[in-house]
């Protein structure tokens, strides 16, 4: 939902986008920030419908976007007024439409995602990329269970783990990142649906605002009507996993017959039903050749967006590397995704964070994709890159397992603290390894020099699988590419399925 939610902010001049490129240049002083630290006390306001207890900036918010509460605090009230005067000129500054920013502010969601923006503007600064006190998205293995055995599983999934968390824990993490003012949050797994709490916790994510989000194979959504409860509860978003345009390829990677009929007809529900979806595709050597064919499929189904994971060696993939792609393959799959989503009207996202710095090349500097996916060619957006933009894991973003043990990424199984024991705040502020993955310039390798560091960052997470390091060099990257041939020569050399692409083979000895 990250990528939801950065979409909607970037996807004009005049819309949230315009508003953050401008609160970054308002808000870059020790007076303003004084404001903004203040102001991100929380209070109780009483609106129409219920109590909330929020940071007075996200009261402001609210009143700025046309909610009126019936009762506030005085305080509050004068902080709500200098915040949307500030807000007003910041769009006006950048020549905004403020009726976008009043329309996008009226979704819940997106107003903790920038309140969080603030919070962060007030605790840190101006950083690059951009500091906050909790991450927008949270995905969430929210079990270990699953019908399905693919062959790239990040989480082994299988059958349910024996310490998993109970009903009322389930409760207890929402609570506390409702706390925390996250803006949404993903279950994921394992398969989500298939398990008993699944519906319970995702209405009370999205009762309490969040944007409520699932990533699933899509079995249990081919059946409309689990679709529809889902929906009437609160989900706002589903990404659906469909590995190939053929169904015995994708059934075979996915480990069960039958599977891509079900994923199809889950993402055609989806499509029906009006619900935001996409179509989520791990991008390996097995499929790289069907890329078109995967878009055409898409568009048949009337899919809107098409997102292309990474492969990364952890949990079942670290037995299937001969799966991922060289750097070489990479860097022609980006290009041939920009290119495609240049003539077709899907949006086309990649969680490789060097897409960023592809379309930024390919445009000549007119066009970036900051999170990893192209939005367009606006100046703010550029700046947007840089202020949100790369690699977001232990940053904008954060896994928790389904003992309740958060993580940097759902792809990068490092511990940093169990919410059975800690507070999610607590743990995301003074976690050392967070705090790492936050400052780019401890980044080894070309990582760390790349001029492109700030919108991309490399893959932490494959960092970690293939060194054991996360602040390791990212190999899949075409700077980065004296790595893999190592890597190649360490692991892959002689091993039965490997084709060593001759664009690679060509430097085998130079190393």
């Amino acid at each position: 939902m990250s990528r939801e939610f950065l979409k909607d902010s970037n996807n004009s001049r005049g819309g949230i986008g315009a508003l953050l490129a401008g609160l970054r240049l308002l808000f870059n002083n020790p007076i303003t920030r004084l404001l903004l630290r203040t102001a991100s006390i929380e209070v109780e306001c009483i609106y129409s419908n219920r109590s909330i207890k929020a940071p007075i900036i996200y009261h402001a918010l609210s009143k700025y976007a046309g909610e009126k509460p019936l009762t506030c605090p005085i305080t509050t009230r004068l902080f709500r007024v200098l915040i949307n005067d500030i807000i007003s000129l910041g769009i006006k500054l950048l020549k905004g439409r403020e009726e976008e920013v009043i329309e996008a502010l009226k979704d819940p969601a997106l107003r903790r995602g920038v309140t969080l923006v603030l919070k962060g503007l007030g605790l840190y600064g101006v950083t690059v990329p951009q500091k906050l006190p909790a991450p927008f998205l949270i995905v969430w293995n929210f079990t270990n269970m699953c019908n399905l055995r693919c062959k790239h599983c990040y989480q082994r999934a299988s059958r349910p783990l024996p310490d998993e968390l109970s009903l009322k824990e389930k409760l207890m993490v929402v609570d506390q990142l409702d706390r925390a003012d996250l803006a949404a949050v993903a279950l994921s797994g394992g398969e989500p649906t298939i398990h008993p709490h699944f519906y319970t916790i995702l209405h009370e994510i999205a009762s309490r605002g969040m944007y409520a989000a699932v990533a699933t194979n899509g079995w249990v959504f081919a059946d409309m009507e689990k679709l529809i409860k889902a929906k009437k509860l609160g989900l706002r978003y589903v990404e659906v996993s469909i590995d190939s345009a053929n169904p015995k390829k994708h059934d075979w990677f996915r480990g069960v017959n039958g599977s891509w009929n079900r994923a199809v007809k889950a993402l055609e529900n989806a499509v029906r039903l009006g619900l935001n979806h996409a179509m989520a595709v791990t991008i390996t050597r097995v499929n790289l050749g069907e890329v078109e064919d995967i878009l055409d499929l898409a568009e048949s189904i009337g899919a809107k967006r098409v997102v292309f994971f990474n492969f990364v060696p952890t949990g079942r993939a670290k037995e299937n590397l001969w799966l991922d792609l060289d750097p070489f393959e990479r860097e022609e799959f980006l290009r041939t995704i920009y290119k495609e989503m240049r003539k077709r009207k899907l949006e086309i996202i990649c969680t490789s964070p060097q897409y960023g710095r592809v379309a930024l090349q390919l445009s000549s500097g007119r066009e970036v994709a900051p999170t990893h996916f192209y939005v367009g060619g606006d100046p703010i957006v550029r700046a947007l890159a840089e202020f949100i933009g790369g690699c977001g894991a232990g940053r904008i973003y954060a896994g928790i397992q389904p003992d309740g043990t958060l993580i940097p990424c759902v792809f990068m199984p490092i511990p940093v603290g169990n919410l059975r024991e800690e507070s999610f705040w607590k743990i995301w502020t003074t976690s050392p390894l967070m705090k790492s993955l936050r400052d780019r310039g401890k980044l080894q390798g070309y990582c760390n020099r790349c001029p492109y560091r700030n919108i991309c960052g490399g893959c932490r997470a494959r960092a970690y699988g293939y060194f054991g390091d996360p602040l390791a060099p990212d190999p899949g990257c075409i700077y980065n590419a004296k790595y893999w041939i190592n890597l190649v020569k360490e692991y892959f050399v002689g091993r039965e399925k490997v084709y060593i692409k001759e664009q690679l083979a060509l430097h085998l000895s130079e190393y």
